[in-house]
């Protein structure tokens, strides 16, 4: 099997395998396409929490970014963590210099347990310079509400923040809604010109870790395969949905999807 496109993918490391750079590689080639990294920080962490975090230098982000495009151009960029302002400018600074259109952004700033992962400064220079530089961003609820400033409690709400984003210079924004406590999750879809909500059943399940990083990198993917952006938004949610379906049930805690629910093994490998 060939694969269909090359990512570049510019995010944080999961030693459990569910989130992260782990799972952003997994989703890339379960879906046929072919993974590079550029990995922004190392997390020790499972199930049940994280234990440390060790970030990478900035100039080693830049280098693994530029070296590697240099040599292998990707056709689409993914990007999740980005922990401090000053990485944040190199990840800038290297797609001025590639200069690959599309680019989808996972804004990682809120743990699952509430806690902010990224200081004010850092935020506003994703808000005020990289969002413009993107082809979509897909906050969450929390990552939505640290962006606008503003409360959510519905898809009015989560319409209105993805305006505001619009406002910023976004070009595309898919707020993921389930925060949101109801038995339908509604991913709100805004672009300048349209409104798309995407319904789904919710899940009974505790194993869901990873479904921020999955569901951008199955977008990033369909993407760069050439499928316009809201049928690849469309695309991502069903692989995610069916991943979290079929889930492993692996770990204590919040345990990670199945990012093989589209892989089909030829007889003569069984």
């Amino acid at each position: 099997m060939k694969s269909k496109s090359k990512i570049l993918i510019i995010a944080g490391s999961d030693s459990s395998g569910g989130a992260g750079i782990q799972a952003d590689i997994k989703t890339v080639t379960a879906l046929g396409s072919y993974a590079m990294t550029a990995i922004t920080a190392i997390t020790s962490q499972n199930t049940t929490g994280v234990k440390s975090i060790v970030p990478i230098p900035p100039k080693e982000i830049i280098n693994q970014i530029i070296f590697s495009s240099s040599d292998i151009c990707p056709d689409a960029i993914k990007i999740g963590m980005l922990h401090s302002s000053k990485v944040i400018e190199v990840v800038i600074q290297s797609l001025d210099k590639i200069k690959i259109k599309k680019i989808v952004l996972d804004p990682v700033m809120v743990a699952k347990g509430g806690t902010k992962l990224i200081n004010d400064k850092a935020v506003n220079l994703l808000k005020n310079k990289l969002i413009k530089r993107v082809t979509l961003i897909t906050p969450n609820i929390p990552e939505a509400e640290i962006l606008t400033k503003t409360k959510i409690k519905s898809n009015k709400d989560m319409i209105f923040a993805a305006s505001k984003l619009i406002d910023y210079g976004a070009k595309n924004v898919l707020i993921k809604g389930g925060h949101l406590k109801s038995k339908i999750v509604q991913d709100v879809f805004v672009s300048k010109s349209e409104i798309k909500i995407f319904k789904n059943h919710r899940f009974k399940t505790k194993n869901t870790h990873g479904t921020g990083c999955t569901l951008s990198s199955a977008i990033t993917t369909f993407l760069s395969c050439g499928k316009p952006i809201k049928k690849s938004c469309e695309l991502g949610i069903k692989y995610v949905n069916s991943g979290i379906k079929t889930n492993p049930n692996y770990g204590k805690g919040h345990g990670p999807i199945n990012h093989l629910n589209t892989i089909i093994v030829d007889k003569k490998f069984r």
